[in-house]
């Protein structure tokens, strides 16, 4: 019988784990096929029902703009919002994701404009409808493009149902939300200074603009001849201003001065080969003008000279005196000889924004171009002369630079400013520039979108006025029938300021930033500095595509506010979009109660910002989707939204309803290439989540991007997706191998009794897990949440608990109560793990729930958080034994690099006696160590010998109880006449 069992196969008599799941996962070609399930069995509605009349939690869907592919940015915001909401409706609350775009706007019109100019068509030519119907349908195609690619992407959602801005019903709501500014007498209209783009001829809105650092940009000093002062000496004088702008120097009206700055007279050298010259400028910038101008050396202008001597230009200054005594002093333009507009002396004020960091110490005021400009100005009642027309160009009546197009180019071109440049040739020639260089180094503004520089221009546009009182004072009745001047004067803050703290719109939001809670919480810092500088909200646009500002306005300047109108517009929009908002139509809006002749339609647009703004209204206010409600629990977006989408919605919010529509702002930062570098299409370091997908599957970019620090900017490339690869195979293999373990489990381990300790050390580490992953999750820290899986399934599960228990689940005989207890414990581990990785990996979770159900009609994303048991565990006496096992292994190593032994099971292991906990018997430290033998002994150091025992025929451990190699162990012998019996 001996005989007979040394030579028999017992390959039939291991239970090895068997399962369809493949290892090659093969996502590219899977993922369509699940997400086709989903939407045959309608997933999202599925999911909807069995969440009814739980606890709501409510993300908010920031709007992108629909003008192109999905790009790597889309695809982190979106799978983070999927995550989201997943892990809510996971924990059992009703969390619905109703996604939206953002469709009007420059972003799209400008593309529209581009296919003209490849057409040659000129917009300005084409109806205004038929241009907005082109808008319109371009937009449309990108929002089925992209709605196309984030479902590709796995994002669960409302889809067929999205929350589109140019939905005639959305565009009646942001009518009607623009109304209750109108009606608190929360608008008005007035010329300040914006950023406006020449080349798109528009006002900007600060989120809209970029910062580029330029290196060859232009500076130049300028010389104004003193005409009056109070100062004799100072008459005939030239006092000196350094800009940057020179475009800037043909609309300016005044000199600023610093009250507390001190000025000196500056004479040339008296053999200077120039005629000599006093030049007024401050006296801790003389060494700076006298480099930058050369005026402190002999000779020629312009001509950087040594320091040393430079040291000599203090010699050549004179009359000290303090900027206060400069009030009363005029200077002359250096075109006055143009007379007109130039003929006016210009006077020197007092501006408490001049600083003596770099310049002369004296500022040249255009208030057209500068907000600290217009502010002066018009505190002394000098007015815009509004000379740069809407393409950056100067009037065609304007004295200098107007009439021909060679001296009419946009202000923005390098041409115009240079040095050899038509605004310094005219200063040169009229003596009065002392300097110009192209090598200045600043960061200068630029629109986002054309990538062109913008300016600050002043134009009448319609604004939000930040620091008005919001209640108290001025009735709304009364706001309405205010002239221009004295709304204006409101909005500054004029007039008596009221004891107390003031309600105005700044305050309200400043408020509710403290209130809210911003994740990562220097969010709040961030957008807190944002708001409590900001000017006023510029809502108007120089536009054709998007929602008009629908106000009738007195040549007064005062607007109409009359219910009934204001009804007849809403719905006539409701019912045709913005389309409704035409000439045509105007008396049919101003009904019986107004003449028509009385009043202008506003042809202007509103600031996207204030659509995306008021999206909380027409989306979680509508009731369109009846399942959202007001306030939302979590706007997320990335870092740029702070000035952007979280505060144009705060704003409008604040203003409307008196608090933010968010309780909670989570944050995340850009994507950057493997090198950490800003991704360009001109650089080609661009990764397309299309093309991932293609490459890898859907599962690993959201692997990806929940395992990142994406508080932070982050990472992505072929090597880190490479990495993302290889953990994802770790995950799917944990998976596999719990199918496999677990095939024809029926979920009855019979009478346990005691279950073995190990089981009970992983039952509490999955307990463990699970308190740990719910916080995570509930704190929206993603990838901790993917770390703490990842960790759990490599180190806990693969690496130690199946490890050990392989060969208990291979060749324990079929009654083995370890056995049993072991597969009761892959069966809490496998729907746990299962639910935990499902809003992680939404495709392969559901592969893995259909392998182990094929018969099931529903779906792993319509379960909920699992129920883990709470197992007492002695956690100190398992670290302990784990760290013991770690030296094991390492003394091990050795061995088998040398093919001293193959396997571990070949090893005779000593351990120190006092490394083992009380209660381990050496027969479990083998088991532990998945080696032949162990003892214990009274050293310090593990020692490793091969063992000289048999090898089992079945198990392949190598014990004492194994008469000959191929012959079977204790163990092994029950086994086999077990199943010898059933088979039988």
């Amino acid at each position: 019988m001996s005989d007979d069992i040394t030579k028999r196969d017992y390959k039939d008599t291991v239970f090895l784990p068997k399962t369809d799941f493949p290892m090659k996962a093969g996502l590219p070609q899977k993922e369509p096929g699940i997400a086709a399930r989903w939407a045959d069995i309608d997933l999202y509605t599925k999911l909807r029902d069995a969440r009814l009349g739980r606890e709501k939690f409510i993300l908010h869907d920031g709007p992108p703009y629909a003008n192109g592919d999905m790009h790597i940015g889309h695809a982190l915001n979106h799978i983070l919002k999927d995550m989201v909401c997943r892990t809510q409706n996971l924990m059992g609350k009703d969390a619905p994701y109703v996604p939206g775009w953002d469709c009007h706007g420059l972003p799209i019109e400008w593309k529209v404009e581009e296919q003209y100019r490849k057409k040659k068509k000129n917009k300005d030519e084409v109806p205004a409808k038929e241009f907005r119907a082109e808008c319109r349908a371009y937009a449309q195609k990108w929002v089925d493009t992209q709605r196309e690619q984030l479902k590709r992407l796995g994002i669960m959602g409302d889809w067929d149902r999205p929350y589109l801005t140019m939905d005639f019903q959305a565009e009646a709501t942001i009518v009607a939300e623009l109304m209750k500014f109108a009606e608190a007498g929360n608008l008005y209209r007035g010329s300040k200074p914006v950023m406006w783009s020449p080349v798109e001829k528009t006002a900007l809105a600060e989120a809209e603009v970029e910062y580029e650092d330029l290196t060859d940009s232009p500076q130049i000093d300028v010389a104004f001849k003193i005409v009056e002062s109070p100062i004799e000496e100072l008459v005939g004088a030239h006092a000196v201003i350094w800009t940057t702008t020179p475009w800037t120097i043909p609309v300016n009206q005044a000199l600023a001065y610093g009250a507390d700055v001190e000025y000196v007279l500056f004479e040339q050298p008296r053999d200077s080969a120039r005629p000599r010259k006093k030049f007024l400028i401050a006296k801790d910038l003389v060494r700076e003008f006298g480099e930058r101008t050369g005026l402190g050396r002999y000779g020629e202008p312009h001509i950087p000279h040594p320091i040393a001597e430079v040291d000599r230009i203090a010699s050549f200054c004179s009359k000290d005196l303090r900027g206060s005594d400069l009030a009363g002093t005029k200077v002359r333009h250096p075109m006055h000889h143009l007379g007109g507009f130039y003929a006016t002396p210009r006077p020197l004020l007092e501006g408490d924004f001049v600083t003596t960091d770099s310049g002369t110490g004296l500022v040249h005021m255009s208030p057209d171009h500068g907000e600290d400009d217009f502010a002066l100005c018009k505190e002394h009642g000098i007015n815009p002369v509004f000379a740069v027309m809407d393409d950056g160009r100067y009037r065609d009546d304007w004295e200098w630079l107007g009439g021909s197009d060679e001296r009419r180019r946009s202000v923005i071109n390098k041409p115009f400013n240079a040095p050899d440049g038509p605004i310094c040739s005219d200063l040169r020639e009229a003596g009065a520039l002392l300097s110009a260089s192209a090598d200045y180094e600043h960061s200068y503004p630029h629109s986002w979108r054309s990538k062109a520089k913008v300016i600050y221009r002043c134009t009448p546009q319609w604004f939000v006025p930040m620091d008005k009182e919001l209640t108290g004072g001025a009735s709304p009745s009364s706001l309405h029938e205010m002239s221009l001047e004295d709304i204006e004067a409101a909005a500054s803050g004029g007039g008596e300021v009221p004891q107390g703290p003031r309600d105005t719109l700044r305050t309200r939001a400043m408020s509710e930033i403290e209130r809210v809670q911003f994740i990562p919480e220097k969010g709040a810092n961030r957008i807190g500095s944002m708001v409590e500088g900001r000017p006023d909200w510029v809502l108007s646009r120089q536009r054709a595509w998007g929602v008009p500002i629908t106000l009738f306005v007195r040549p007064d300047g005062t607007y109409l506010q009359d219910p009934e109108v204001n009804a007849r517009v809403i719905a006539a929009v409701e019912k045709d979009g913005v389309d409704a908002w035409e000439e045509a139509r105007k008396a049919e809006f101003l009904g019986n109660a107004h003449s028509p002749d009385d009043y202008e339609m506003v042809t202007d647009i509103l600031d996207v910002w204030f659509d995306s703004g008021c999206t909380h209204a027409f989306v979680l206010e509508s009731g369109r989707w009846g399942d959202l409600q007001w306030p939302a629990d979590l706007y997320l977006e990335g870092s740029d939204q702070h000035r952007g989408w979280f505060q144009s919605s705060l704003l409008q919010s604040c203003a409307t309803r008196g608090r933010a529509p968010y309780d909670q702002v989570l944050t995340h930062g850009f994507t950057m290439d493997q090198a950490g570098k800003k991704m360009s299409k001109s650089l080609g370091n661009t990764v397309s989540p299309l093309k991932v997908m293609e490459q890898y599957g859907a599962d690993i970019i959201r692997l990806w991007a929940l395992s990142v620090d994406f508080t932070e900017d982050h990472r992505i490339g072929d090597e880190i997706l490479k990495g993302v690869g290889d953990q994802y195979r770790r995950l799917r293999n944990t998976f596999r191998y719990l199918l496999g373990a677990l095939d024809g489990y029926t979920g009855d381990a019979g009478d346990l009794g005691e279950i073995p300790e190990l089981e009970l050390y992983a039952l509490s580490l999955l307990s463990e897990l699970d308190g740990k992953l719910k916080k995570a999750a509930n704190e929206y820290d993603f990838n901790t949440y993917t770390r703490l899986l990842v960790d759990f399934c490599n180190e806990d599960l693969s690496a130690f608990f199946f490890d050990i228990r392989k060969d208990t689940l291979y060749c324990d005989g079929p009654d083995s109560v370890t056995r049993k207890a072991y597969r009761a414990v892959l069966d809490l581990l496998f729907h746990a793990l299962v639910r935990y990785a499902a809003p992680v990996l939404v495709f392969t979770t559901e592969e893995v729930w259909q392998t182990r159900y094929p018969d099931s009609e529903d779906s792993v994303h319509l379960l909920e958080w699992p129920e883990v048991p709470t197992v007492p565990a002695d956690k100190a006496k398992w670290e302990k034994l784990r760290a013991l096992r770690e030296r094991v292994t390492e003394a091990i190593e050795p061995l088998r690099r040398e093919k001293t032994i193959r396997s571990s099971n070949e090893a005779v292991v000593t351990v120190p006696a006092d490394a083992v906990p009380d209660g381990v018997t050496d027969e479990q430290l083998a088991e532990l160590f998945i080696t032949g033998t162990v003892t214990r002994g009274q050293g310090d150091d593990v020692t490793v010998t091969k063992s000289s025992h048999n090898k089992c025929g079945r198990c392949w451990r190598l014990l004492p109880d194994v008469p000959e190699d191929g012959a079977l162990c204790g163990r092994c012998v029950d086994a086999v006449a077990a199943l010898d019996g059933v088979a039988a």
